[in-house]
């Protein structure tokens, strides 16, 4: 149709990998301000140019359980997402709702949530953060067991854990269409477990861990670009599953290069939870 703008099915960008570090040497990052002497995070990491498919233009979306992530239209009602309490009231409902319906998950427990913004000013603790500009996920085959056993008490944990289980993030932006640093989605099925690395994740009442990620030319990456207030992305962090699906989905922002300079922050939001079947 004459005046429609042609969809960009492929855009090259730099993404941020772990660099190869010998064996042992120790990995970890603090999510509060480090003892005196150390740094705040440890390890070394460099920048490999890749292509990002546009998820918008393939004739079969990627799934939670094919490629570790799926994009869903799914209005909110929430005014103000930097209102906690409004979040938790209103938000958090939501996302249950959804999470059931698009997963058949029994029971979903919906833990905490993450509001970002890359505009420095607005950059609040942990309260507003910003950006995770390197490819990771958020959780390892210890430390996601271990969290459902932090949440639930010890025979309801155990109880879950004899179950398949996942960890699912639901990634929304707070102001549309994201033009700025938008989300990189790597496919599951493109990832090879040796490509993992564990890194600590240390807050002042406990140790989590993540993974980082090396780099590795099989990685198959998507975004979904402009996206809207009233869309989210569903990202599995894991899977306990060993059938086939997918377990993982590693991921980071990125700087798309032919974001305008003038092109407004980007904000959104990424709640976590555990669904149980």
């Amino acid at each position: 149709m004459e005046g429609t703008t042609p969809v960009i099915e492929t855009i090259e960008a730099s993404l941020t990998y772990l660099t190869p570090m010998p064996a042992g040497e120790p990995l970890f990052s603090y999510t509060y301000g480090p003892p005196p002497g150390m740094p705040l995070r440890s390890g070394r990491y460099e920048t490999h140019r890749v292509s990002l498919r546009n998820g918008r233009a393939l004739a079969d979306l990627p799934s939670l359980d094919g490629e570790g992530f799926a994009l869903r239209s799914e209005p909110t009602a929430v005014a103000n997402f930097y209102d906690e309490a409004e979040v938790k009231r209103v938000y958090y409902p939501e996302i249950e709702r959804l999470l059931k319906a698009a997963t058949g998950a029994a029971k979903v427990v919906i833990f905490d949530h993450t509001v970002r913004n890359t505009a420095p000013d607005k950059q609040v603790g942990n309260q507003v953060r910003g950006p995770a500009a390197r490819v990771h996920n958020d959780y390892t085959e210890r430390s996601a067991p271990q969290r459902v056993r932090d949440l639930l008490p010890p025979k309801e944990a155990a109880s879950c854990l004899a179950r398949r289980y996942a960890e699912v993030n639901v990634w929304r932006p707070i102001k549309g269409p994201v033009k700025r640093t938008p989300l990189a989605l790597c496919d599951a099925q493109s990832l090879d477990p040796a490509d993992l690395v564990v890194s600590e994740l240390r807050y002042p009442d406990r140790t989590g861990e993540i993974y980082l990620v090396t780099y590795s030319p099989r990685h198959r990456w998507f975004y979904f670009p402009e996206m809207t207030t009233d869309e989210v992305v569903l990202i599995k962090c894991f899977d306990s599953a060993r059938d086939g699906r997918a377990r993982i989905s590693v991921h980071t922002a990125f700087e798309d290069p032919s974001t305008p300079s003038d092109a407004p922050a980007r904000e959104s939001i990424e709640v976590r939870s555990f669904l149980f079947f």
